[in-house]
């Protein structure tokens, strides 16, 4: 119990540092978000404006993110006994669903922008989409290794992916625009973003699904965690077995194993935690044990069953015989 305590308080920790992260990269993208919407306007660049439209969702998904971390740190109640964990789970998937809707627009219009090309200011372009790369590289670093732990921080890390990957799709039509005059070449490199983007959501939005259905994480083995329970001395056999995820960084697990006969169940239950977090950094953990005695009970009520059930039919015969002798002798 002290050790699952220790880390629900990194847990905390790591959520605090998270929400300092995402109010320095929710202020520099309002910002930059401004200066790309306005830039785009005045060089009537699709690939500046679909990247400020972005930043817009990003400006979204970033207070969705961090009114989830807010919501995930509050305690748990008699009606929600794990907490509002899931909420970081369903800004994932709101983030991911937002992206994917956002990158259809934008590919919708830029199909628009092939069959009739409009005039594009690619100098001015270009350097308003090179100091939207500068902002997103700083965000980018910001989010990056909370990314990896974090379903919702990784939403977020993939919003500012997708504003990098505008801008430097913004900075290569820029200079196609500006050094060939490739006009066509903004709306094709905007719909060469948008898939990208859509590709990545997609993975967002499965992993987040995953975890509402309360499916084995991606990165346990099932097999393997059977395998390391039964390796246990004093354990027989694992069943009845279940691992899912919470929240991001906290996976839970049940089974039922059938222990030996004589074996202490308080020092199974020990040894079998002590592997499950340090193996698999499952800190959650519910066994119930199930002794061998148990088998030999049921053996015991199965024969009481069975003679019983001799014994009645012998009863039942007897009865049978007595009634016959009876009837010849009234004849």
């Amino acid at each position: 119990m002290p050790e699952e305590h220790k880390h629900d308080r990194h847990l905390h920790t790591r959520a605090s540092s998270n929400r300092q992260r995402l109010v320095i990269v929710l202020t520099l993208t309002v910002v930059y978000m401004l200066a790309e919407a306005v830039g785009g306007y005045l060089t009537n660049s699709l690939a500046l404006l679909s990247d400020a439209g972005h930043m817009l969702t990003d400006v979204a998904a970033l207070v969705l993110a961090m009114l989830a971390l807010w919501f995930s740190g509050r305690p748990a109640t008699t009606k929600k006994t794990y907490g509002y964990y899931r909420m970081e789970i369903l800004a994932a998937l709101a983030n991911g669903v937002a992206l994917i809707v956002i990158s259809i627009l934008i590919c919708y219009e830029a199909v628009s922008r092939i069959r009739s090309p409009e005039i594009v200011q690619g100098f001015q372009m270009l350097l308003i989409a090179t100091g939207g790369l500068a902002v997103n590289g700083i965000n980018m670093a910001l989010l990056r290794s909370a990314s990896d732990e974090n379903l919702n921080m990784r939403g977020a890390f993939l919003h500012v992916i997708g504003d990098a990957l505008g801008s430097v799709g913004a900075i290569v039509a820029g200079m196609l625009i500006w050094r060939f005059g490739w006009l066509i070449s903004d709306p094709v490199i905007s719909i060469a973003i948008c898939l990208l983007i859509v590709y990545s959501s997609w993975k967002l939005i499965r992993d987040a699904v995953n975890v509402l259905l309360e499916g084995t994480p991606s990165h346990i083995n099932i097999q393997s965690v059977v395998r390391c329970m039964e390796g246990v001395a004093g354990i027989q056999e694992v069943h009845d077995l279940h691992v899912w995820t919470i929240s991001s960084g906290k996976d839970a697990l049940s089974a039922h194993v059938t222990a030996d006969r004589g074996a202490s169940a308080r020092d199974l239950l020990n040894a079998l935690t002590d592997k499950l977090r340090d193996e698999f950094n499952i800190g959650h953990v519910t066994i119930q044990v199930e002794l061998d005695e148990v088998s030999e009970e049921a053996v015991k009520l199965y024969q009481i069953n069975r003679r019983s059930e001799a014994e009645a039919d012998a009863t039942s015969t007897r009865s049978s015989r007595q009634s016959a002798t009876a009837r010849k002798g009234k004849d």
